[in-house]
C-alpha cells in the first residue's frame, strides 16, 4: 500500500476552516479514514498589543492554505480538489506535489500522532537525519513523545543510546 504524504491545498481567502470541516465530513460519510488521514489548518500564537495590553491571539500560519495528509490516488485527489472553497493543489500546473518530511517537521504538523507496532528488542534502521543508515535495537518506546530509544554499537562495542522519532526509523 502506498504511503500517505502531506499535500498543500489552496483555498479561497477565509475558507480554510470551512474546507477543513467539509473535507472531514466527506471523509466520514465515504469512510475514507484510511486514505485521507488528516486535514490541518496550521495556526500559531501571536502576541498582540492593544491599548497597552498584551493579548495572545491565534492566527492562521498560512492564510488561504490547508494541509491534507493522504494517500494520493484518483479518488482522493478528486474529492479534495472538488471540495467547495478549494481552488487547487499547490504544485506545477495544479498537480499535487507532496511536502518532504523536513518541510512537515518545520511546519510542526505532526497530526494526531503516529501509530506504530514497534516492540522493545526490534532491530531498526534509521531512515533520516544524522544517524541515517545506522542499524540498532529498540530499548524503550515513549508513546506520548512518539519516540524510540535505540542502542547503536558504535565505538568498539560500546552501546550508544539515541532517542529518535517514530518517523525516523523502520523495522528491519
Amino acid at each position: 500500500m502506498e504511503e500517505a504524504k502531506w499535500y498543500v491545498v489552496h483555498t479561497y481567502s477565509g475558507y480554510e476552516n470551512k474546507v477543513k470541516a467539509d473535507l472531514e465530513q466527506t471523509i466520514n460519510n465515504l469512510k475514507l479514514q484510511d486514505e485521507i488521514l488528516e486535514v490541518a489548518v496550521p495556526i500559531q500564537d501571536v502576541i498582540e498589543v492593544k491599548d497597552g495590553l498584551k493579548k495572545v491571539v491565534q492566527k492562521k500560519q498560512f492564510p488561504s492554505y490547508v494541509l491534507v495528509h493522504m494517500i494520493k490516488n484518483d479518488r482522493t485527489w478528486y474529492i479534495v480538489r472538488n471540495t467547495r472553497g478549494v481552488t487547487g493543489f499547490v504544485g506545477p500546473g495544479g498537480e499535487a506535489v507532496p511536502l518532504s518530511q523536513e518541510e512537515v517537521d518545520r511546519l510542526g504538523v505532526h497530526g494526531e500522532g503516529v501509530v506504530t507496532d514497534f516492540k522493545v528488542g526490534d532491530t531498526v534502521t534509521v531512515i533520516s537525519g544524522v544517524w541515517e543508515g545506522t542499524t540498532g535495537e529498540i530499548k524503550s518506546i515513549n508513546e506520548s513523545k512518539q519516540t524510540v530509544n535505540v542502542i547503536f554499537s558504535m565505538f568498539v562495542g560500546r552501546p550508544t543510546p539515541v532517542e529518535l522519532a517514530f518517523t525516523e526509523v523502520k523495522r528491519m
